[in-house]
Parts: structure tokens; C-alpha cells; sequence
């Protein structure tokens, strides 16, 4: 027999730049057996893979609109269906005008999106302390000279930070169903930070622990960093501000350049 999805399930969503806190998020909020907060998730380019094909010479001599339409509309029910998590947090750039338009024509219930602010600069610096400390990181293993290109790499136009700076810029758009959080205000008083949270998502209050914090898993499944280079998702075991020594070290072209992201 196939089971049936859960549509009193809850589904919010996650936006934020790597490299600013997802996955800390998402370990402290996976202390709450009801909740599962996705990694990477590869649900909207799902939806707009499926999209896409109207688009193919295929379906153009047989425009079935309707039927493409009904696989779009399910596709969020049919990948959590076997989840047994009563509420998904699922990161992705929802906010980007795109995804979010194919969400509001397709998902057709409410949802939530929390944000995640960190400083551009701030990120940077995490990400060249990584790829300094892990030589497999991937910025290292393509022929770029030194810090400059490879954070230029990092930012091109099609990656992950573009795609994210964007759905941020967009979620001012609709305002009242987004929940922002400033990186620094999560590591500096997390209790707080979470409490509000929950009172947004108008979901039942939680206790969670701010030590001890374990690498994220869920449902068996745990970050293979073989592929982007080891480490990349690993986080410190208590949530405390840190002081990036990196950040001095970013290039003053990129910082030109880039400065003036701030959250």
C-alpha cells in the first residue's frame, strides 16, 4: 500500500548565505523531535526542473498543462511524505521572485521563511578560514592563483552566495511572513533568539541546549563533504562568538567590492 503524505504537515523555510549559521541552526533546531531542519535542499530545483519542461519540444506537441501542473503541486508532499517529522525547515532561496512565484502558484498553503543575517564580509573570512585550513575545499582545486580569485570564484554570478544575496534582497518583499535573525544575535544569546522564533512560527516552545551540540543528521542521513572538502559543515560543539582572524586578511579589492553588504 502507498502511504499517504501528511498535509497537516508544516513546512517553512530557510534562507540565508552559506557559511552563516544554517547549519548551527539546524543542529539546535533537530533537538526538537518534532522539527527536521534540512541541509541543502534540493526541493526547488525540483520544482523548477519540472517547470523547465514545459519548455522542451516534448511537451510543446502536447502541452498537458494540467497534468505537469499536478506533479508541481505535489512535489513538496511526495519528498517529505515518508519524513516522520510533524514540521520541515527546508533551506533553500525560496525568496528568490522565480522560486517564489512557482511556490505561491504550486504549494498552495501558507508558509514561513526565517532568515539568516551575517555580514558578507563576515562569510568571506569563514570561507577562506576554511579552504586555508582544508586544502581538498573545492575553491582549492581549481587553477586559481591566490585569495582574491578565489573568492571571486566564490561570489561568481551563479553560485550559491548570488542566488542566496538574492532571495535575502527579495524577502523584504513580503516582510510579514519572513522572521529575520542576525547571526551575531544567535551566537551572542541563542535562548532568546530561539524563543522568538518559535512564538513567529506560532509552533509549541521548546528547551534547547546551547552545549553539546551535535553535527547534523537527519533520518540516518549526515553532510558527505568529500564532495565540496572536508569540514565544511562541521560546527563547534557550544554556540559562543567568535572572533575571525580572516576577516583582516580579505583582499582589499574584494572589499571594494563587496563591502557594502551588510545586514
Amino acid at each position: 500500500m502507498i502511504s499517504e503524505p501528511k498535509t497537516s504537515r508544516q513546512l517553512f523555510f530557510l534562507v540565508a548565505l552559506p557559511r552563516s549559521g544554517n547549519t548551527l541552526f539546524a543542529s539546535i533546531m533537530n533537538q526538537n523531535p518534532e522539527i527536521a531542519a534540512t541541509p541543502n535542499s534540493i526541493t526547488l530545483e525540483i520544482m523548477k526542473d519540472l517547470f523547465l519542461l514545459k519548455q522542451t519540444d516534448v511537451f510543446e506537441n502536447y502541452p498537458d498543462h494540467k497534468s505537469l501542473d499536478n506533479v508541481l503541486d505535489s512535489v513538496y508532499d511526495t519528498y517529505y511524505k515518508d519524513w516522520p517529522q510533524r514540521i520541515i525547515i527546508d533551506r533553500g532561496p525560496v525568496t528568490t521572485p522565480g522560486n517564489f512565484q512557482l511556490m505561491q502558484k504550486h504549494f498552495k498553503r501558507p508558509f514561513k521563511c526565517i532568515v539568516i543575517l551575517r555580514d558578507l564580509m563576515d562569510v568571506l573570512a569563514s570561507y577562506m578560514q576554511w579552504y586555508t585550513e582544508n586544502p581538498d575545499a573545492f575553491p582549492n582545486r581549481f587553477d586559481c592563483k591566490n585569495d582574491d580569485e578565489k573568492l571571486s570564484m566564490i561570489m561568481n554570478k551563479d553560485g550559491a552566495i548570488a542566488k542566496d544575496l538574492e532571495a535575502i534582497k527579495n524577502s523584504y518583499n513580503y516582510k510579514d511572513i519572513c522572521y529575520y535573525i542576525k547571526y551575531d544575535d544567535m551566537v551572542a544569546n541563542p535562548e532568546k533568539t530561539f524563543i522568538d522564533l518559535y512564538q513567529f512560527l506560532g509552533i509549541k516552545p521548546f528547551k534547547h541546549s546551547f552545549q553539546d551540540l551535535k553535527q547534523v543528521e537527519v533520518n540516518g542521513i549526515k553532510y558527505n563533504d568529500t564532495i565540496v572538502g572536508k569540514n565544511m559543515h562541521n560546527i563547534r560543539s557550544v554556540v559562543r562568538k567568535k572572533t575571525n582572524p580572516y576577516i583582516n586578511k580579505i583582499p582589499e579589492r574584494i572589499r571594494q567590492k563587496y563591502g557594502h553588504i551588510r545586514f
